[in-house]
């Protein structure tokens, strides 16, 4: 299913986010991120001497290797294009994430050691989104098949996560009877 067709409008502002996960030789994961944004018109800019239409305002990278317990080995952000030179400048916070562990209270350290100034809001937002799903998406399938999702008796963690695995739905009932809490 599609949009609705919009009203006649003018294109403004691009932004783009690719993520890709990978599983490494050494047994670890890598998950990179990449945002790009972009304007439909040139406009001054002190730092970079004006930006033109089409080349990036943003232009940024994270690499976060993670063990299959979810915790950060080693994680890593650089600064392609950014509106001022000194954006770069907070790439190392990234330092201190190592050793936490993607899962209850993830959201909150990140945002300890990189709200407001120790940080960059783009980055930030793109470790906490996209990069951190992607994360779960590509070590999640590979924990399962080894682990058995729900093998120890408890509800898989899945359950109740989103609309489609809500747990009184179609697809719980489908795929974990036993979980099931919708009327039969």
């Amino acid at each position: 299913m599609a949009l609705t067709r919009p009203v006649p409008r003018d294109h403004i502002h691009s932004r783009e986010i690719r993520c890709r996960g990978y599983r490494r030789r050494d047994g670890l994961w890598d998950v990179e991120g990449f945002l790009e944004d972009t304007k439909t018109y040139s406009f001054d800019n002190h730092d970079r001497e004006g930006i033109n239409a089409g080349e990036p305002i943003h232009r940024m990278f994270i690499r976060l290797t993670v063990d299959d317990e979810l915790t950060v080995r080693a994680a890593e952000a650089a600064t392609g294009a950014a509106p001022f030179a000194l954006c770069g400048d907070v790439a190392s916070v990234f330092d201190t994430l190592v050793g936490l562990r993607i899962g209850p209270g993830w959201r909150r350290a990140v945002r300890d050691r990189m709200a407001g100034v120790r940080g960059c809001t783009h980055l930030t937002d793109l470790l906490l989104g996209p990069v951190t799903t992607t994360v779960i998406q590509t070590v999640a399938p590979a924990r399962s098949k080894r682990q058995g999702i729900g093998a120890d008796g408890g509800k898989p963690a899945m359950i109740d996560s989103c609309h489609a695995f809500a747990g009184d739905g179609p697809v719980v009932k489908r795929q974990w009877p036993e979980f099931f809490t919708g009327e039969e």
